[in-house]
């Protein structure tokens, strides 16, 4: 069996989407899956342990006629079996009814006219409950995988050196991701936690637990958020992973993820490694299972700079 996934949205989206893809494989262990992702997202699939193939479209460009009938040219040359729509988009449905796949799944909604079977949205669910749902025409109805990633051995040995050259191998650290790289740029602007906040925080933790080394994470948008923290005489220490792979491997080694609503987010779930999340108009269970080892802290005025680090050193000590 063929399948072809079209998965809109940022690399979160996509980390959301794996436990779908892995139970689908987990079932029909034979099938090959393929995933049509936009561009910025196809480095998600560094860690996934389903997924064959990746081809890139950006969803949300300004695509002309010619733009998406190069995709449905390339997914009918293809020959898939099955195609998975996860966004609602009535052009999506439109383009997989032209490829002539045979079984086309998705929402009801809009475009599901030309889908051959389709699911209830319940967007008030775990998202990647929300899009699990999608196996039910498989007959898969079973609870939703949790996260779960395949981290390159490469990029292992890289956070372990890393590790090593921060002198935190021995000692566990915090891990800090308040910059604006790894996450979606409709979300940056609304997910940005103010530096002095952060800077109340990491004093807050050098106070009470000096031997506890806090790292922060520094992506290529960064600069000037890890240079404000610096310029503050803190003692942190800084990783720049490049990639996907090393990223989850630093967050996988640490006590305690510190973040706002990001990829590194969903990436601390697949990891199972403690996380409080900063969130400002998002419900949190919409982006959090359910589990003591993942916290969420919702602003009270919908904005996530409105959050008092008294209020995250709270939940830090106390829980």
């Amino acid at each position: 069996m063929r399948v072809v996934a079209l998965v809109p949205g940022g690399i979160g989206d996509q980390i959301l989407f794996f436990p779908t893809l892995d139970d689908l494989k987990r079932y029909y262990p034979n099938a090959q899956l393929d995933v049509v992702v936009e561009p910025r997202s196809k480095a998600a699939y560094r860690v996934s342990k389903s997924v064959n193939d990746i081809l890139t479209f950006d969803y949300k460009d300004r695509n002309s006629l010619a733009d998406w009938g190069n995709l449905v040219g390339t997914i009918r040359d293809r020959e898939y079996d099955v195609a998975i729509a996860v966004g609602s988009s009535w052009l999506v449905g439109l383009m997989l009814w032209l490829t002539g796949i045979p079984t086309r799944i998705g929402y009801q909604g809009k475009g599901a006219s030309f889908l051959t079977k389709t699911v209830p949205l319940k967007p008030a669910q775990y998202a990647a409950t929300v899009y699990h749902e999608l196996l039910q025409p498989f007959g898969i109805n079973t609870p939703t995988p949790e996260l779960a990633v395949n981290v390159p051995k490469p990029d292992i040995d890289w956070a372990n050196n890393e590790q090593k050259r921060l002198g935190i191998n021995d000692t566990g650290y915090v891990l800090i991701h308040g910059g604006s790289s790894w996450k979606s740029q409709p979300k940056a602007l609304d997910t940005v936690y103010p530096v002095e906040n952060w800077q109340e925080i990491i004093e807050d933790f050098r106070q009470k637990q000096p031997d506890l080394p806090v790292v922060v994470i520094q992506g290529p948008d960064d600069e000037q958020f890890v240079r404000s923290l610096r310029d503050s005489s803190l003692d942190i220490k800084v990783t720049s992973p490049d990639n996907i792979g090393k990223l989850t491997a630093m967050i996988a080694g640490a006590n305690l993820m510190l973040t706002t609503d990001s990829a590194p987010l969903h990436l601390s779930v697949a990891v199972q490694t403690y996380t409080i999340a900063l969130f400002g108009s998002t419900e949190p269970a919409r982006l959090l299972p359910n589990s003591d080892k993942f916290l969420g802290i919702k602003s009270p005025t919908g904005k996530v700079a409105d959050i008092t680090p008294k209020t995250v050193l709270e939940k830090v000590w106390g829980g």
